[in-house]
């Protein structure tokens, strides 16, 4: 009997066990693919996927855990506040402290913000995108002083323009006025900078066939470029609403009439015991998470058209 006959005969079939036909040939057989080697990689990978988002969390948890302190302590006592400050959960819950705000001229705050930080951020939109533009595109002698001047003023700390301020302030004739809470702040060079950056990434060509078409200089600005900044001009919006609702230096400066006061004036005073003796910490807290309001909403509404123009104005640098 040969040997094939053998082998065949030893299974009933008439192919051999791999490693009788390995042995008989005298060969190795090919080893499996996606063994241990490869189980042991993809176990790697997603541990270090886990790692990674757990120190996400974590990080995050960091980061919010003051707001649900100041949300808890906002439907505290004084007491709880004071004796459990950093308990998640009030004990008892109460709206003593919204209660009390509406007592206070929290609304007229609330007022006096609304209007100072619209006119203040249609204003920055307009002229930041002019002044953008402007050195962008336009030809004129000392452009680039101008720009360096925009940068210097950039490295400057807003506290050292404070003085300044009032006095030019107090020289025009506009202390204690609407005016004098919303000229200062309608222009900033961080904004300028965005849009100048960012017009500087269209193509001139665009401007070029709007000017064969017989459009002047503004023209094309408004009905063709600023179209076209979109992202920039959402980016600019988001960031002059939120620092003009923020703003409290420049109004400190600008009034000291409390009929002006904004949301940052009238809550400073809340927090330096403008409602009296005590802690006041739920009151100063609820104040503070009414005040949040605003500005959240604002972002989650242009979250999407904030990180596109964030990608944007990546991909074009």
């Amino acid at each position: 009997m040969s040997g094939t006959e053998s082998l065949t005969g030893s299974t009933g079939t008439g192919i051999a066990p791999t490693a009788e036909v390995a042995t008989t040939t005298g060969r190795a057989a090919p080893p499996r693919r996606g063994g241990d080697d490869g189980s042991l990689v993809n176990r790697n990978s997603r541990a270090k996927k886990v790692l990674v988002y757990v120190a996400l969390v974590a990080f995050a948890l960091v980061y919010i855990y003051p707001f649900f302190v100041q949300l808890s302590t906002s439907f505290k006592t004084d007491t709880d506040a004071v004796n459990n400050p950093l308990a998640l959960m009030p004990d008892p819950i109460t709206t003593a402290a919204f209660e009390r705000i509406a007592q206070t001229d929290f609304p007229r705050w609330f007022t006096n913000s609304v209007v100072v930080t619209l006119f203040v951020t249609a204003g920055r939109v307009f002229f930041n995108s002019l002044a953008g533009y402007a050195l962008a595109r336009l030809k004129f002698r000392g452009r680039d002083a101008v720009f360096t001047a925009i940068l210097a003023v950039l490295a400057v700390p807003g506290i050292v323009l404070l003085i300044p301020k009032f006095l030019v302030i107090n020289y025009l004739g506009i202390y204690n006025t609407y005016p004098a809470l919303i000229v200062p702040l309608l222009v900033d060079a961080a904004g300028v900078f965005i849009m100048k950056q960012f017009f500087e990434s269209i193509p001139p060509s665009m401007e070029e066939a709007a000017r064969i078409d017989g459009a002047g200089t503004f023209r094309t600005f408004w009905s063709v470029i600023l179209p076209m900044a979109r992202p920039a001009l959402i980016t600019l919006t988001i960031l002059s609403f939120q620092g003009s609702w923020n703003e409290l230096a420049h109004f400190i400066v600008a009034t000291d009439d409390q009929s002006l006061y904004t949301l940052t004036r009238g809550v400073a005073g809340l927090t330096s015991g403008g409602l009296g003796s005590g802690s006041q910490f739920p009151i100063t807290m609820a104040a503070a998470l009414l005040m949040t309001i605003p500005t959240a909403l604002v972002f989650i509404v242009f979250q999407r058209y904030f990180t596109q123009g964030a990608n944007v104005g990546a991909d074009k640098g």
